[in-house]
């Protein structure tokens, strides 16, 4: 996510969810949490309330300004979007507040009848009014969540009718438009508090504090207790407009992963959201574990840039470092259920490589590379973030399994870790040799990994300068345009398949998410954007 993981992130803002949610966990915040984390209170998990654990990246119930994996978690069930994703199948958005969605042929216009009888927790009716204030408040307020609408104008045709344009062709926006940070707001009241959808609300807007004890959504659930550092505690909306949730209230607590573990094993908690695969079998038999790949993507990458390193920038270097990993290896130190990375796109999103495509590992032909490329013994610099974990995995651990790989077929690779603020000062320059570094989804569409190419945001920090490969360019710009499903599945399949061959980026897996629940849970599904439906579970 922008806000959250290295790619994207300030420093301060490298926090992040097992992913998938995805858990970017810097080691030292979980020495600041408590063991078990809540209040004694809301500690006991049963009956009509449901307990779930997991390591806090949290800084605000606002949907304006959340994009944190704890606050997506917390708000979904509380702020209703446009559309939604089923079951954890993220290649089809579906209405929610929307009773339906049209899309123009040329991706432009995008028309969204509300549901009449979608209402909010105070009882009033939702209205395009509020679809109109809420977009333009996430737009003006400048947040994490703002890039999601850039380029988007929102309006409303009649009472319950709202209509998104766009500058250029979005196929994508559908996609973005399920993310909970573009949950709807009641308008009147949060208007009444301090808020403002006028330009200049990112020093105008004064709602935040109110909307941290206060929600204001037409969710299932409401926000009515908010700790960053302990709980928040979802209380079941008596005014829901749809389906009642089975459970009346839902406890998220701020617990590290080993005692999550504990509390699954004694009944304290129902749900664990962080548990490493190692900790997962401990608990197996005793309760139910999801364990699924992430929509994150571990990935090296070779300077392309001659003036950082005229060893990386090779094509024959690049090439031998790419049959020079062993992949399958690899997903030993990530443990079960992670699963090599065919291409930069996960691989349930649409557009991600068949995983028959992947690279595997050929010490022939890496040798037969590094032979071509001329270079006797090559020596190059490995940088990394030494203190961060993606759901157990330390990166430490890769790096050293690739310097053993890279080894064998000749290339020597020094191993540089640094503290995450350094080791994101050099790699956002774009002045490291080669990197270990991860990417992680903003929203569940292949457009997010457009970063890729040449000239684009990730693709600079690998010195893949506007240019570097005419063909990756030319299928990306078509790709982000292309209006059909087929077209842009088969573009962003031949796209990824040219950066295989010849681009800095070498994609090695998709670390594994965890999910562990009591037995008495029922409809457990994994979605890789919020983790979990609270409010589907029975």
């Amino acid at each position: 996510m922008r806000a959250n993981h290295p790619i994207k992130a300030s420093p301060s803002q490298v926090v992040r969810r097992a992913s998938g949610p995805l858990a970017v966990t810097v080691a030292a915040a979980l020495m600041l949490t408590a063991c078990g984390g809540a209040d004694k209170s809301s500690a006991g998990a049963g009956g009509d309330t449901l307990v779930v654990d997991t390591s806090f990246s949290l800084k605000t119930a606002d949907p304006g300004r959340t994009f944190e994996p704890t606050g997506i978690l917390v708000t979904r069930p509380v702020y209703d979007t446009l559309l939604t994703f089923d079951n954890g199948d993220v290649t089809k958005p579906v209405p929610l507040l929307a009773a339906s969605f049209e899309a123009a042929p040329d991706a432009k216009t995008f028309t969204f009848p509300l549901r009449p009888e979608a209402k909010f927790s105070d009882g009033s009716p939702v209205t395009a009014k509020d679809v109109v204030f809420s977009f333009n408040r996430v737009k003006n307020i400048k947040g994490n969540p703002a890039f999601l609408l850039d380029g988007v104008t929102v309006a409303a045709k009649d009472e319950h009718t709202v209509v998104l344009t766009t500058e250029a062709a979005d196929p994508a926006l559908p996609f973005r438009l399920a993310t909970p940070a573009l949950g709807i707001v009641n308008s009147k009241t949060v208007t009444a508090h301090g808020g403002t959808d006028a330009p200049g609300a990112d020093q105008g807007d004064k709602a935040e504090q109110y909307l941290n004890g206060d929600s204001q959504g037409s969710g299932p659930y409401r926000i009515t207790k908010y700790d960053v550092g302990t709980e928040v505690v979802l209380t079941r909306n008596d005014n829901y407009w749809g389906a009642k949730p089975k459970y009346a209230k839902v406890v998220v607590r701020n617990v590290p992963a080993n005692t999550q573990q504990l509390n699954i094993l004694q009944g304290a908690s129902q749900v664990s959201l962080d548990m490493s695969p190692d900790q997962a079998t401990k608990v197996k038999g005793q309760a139910q574990v999801l364990t699924k790949p992430t929509p994150t993507t571990a990935f090296l990458f070779a300077n392309d840039d001659p003036a950082v390193s005229p060893i990386t920038s090779n094509k024959d270097f690049q090439e031998a470092v790419r049959y020079g990993v062993d992949y399958k290896g690899l997903l030993d130190v990530a443990g079960a259920g992670s699963a090599q990375a065919a291409g930069v796109v996960p691989s349930f999103f649409t557009g991600a490589l068949d995983p028959a495509a992947a690279i595997a590992r050929d010490i022939p032909r890496a040798k037969a590379a590094l032979a071509r490329a001329g270079l006797n013994n090559p020596s190059v610099d490995l940088y990394y973030a030494s203190d961060v974990t993606i759901n157990g995995i330390n990166f430490g651990d890769l790096g050293a399994r690739v310097q053993a790989n890279l080894k064998e077929v000749g290339i020597t690779i020094n191993l540089k870790p640094a503290p995450t603020q350094t080791a994101l000062e050099s790699y956002r320059k774009g002045s490291e040799a080669m990197g270990l570094w991860w990417w992680q989804a903003d929203y569940p569409d292949a457009s997010d990994y457009l970063a890729f190419a040449p000239g684009e945001l990730v693709g600079l920090r690998a010195g893949w300068k506007p240019g570097g490969n005419a063909e990756v360019t030319a299928l990306a710009q078509q790709a982000k345009t292309a209006t059909t499903d087929a077209q842009r599945v088969q573009l962003y399949r031949q796209m990824q398949e040219a950066m295989n061959k010849t681009g800095p980026f070498i994609p090695l897996l998709q670390p594994a998410q965890v999910i562990a629940a009591a037995n008495s849970v029922k409809n457990l599904h994994y979605n890789p954007i919020w983790y979990i439906d609270v409010d589907k579970l029975g």
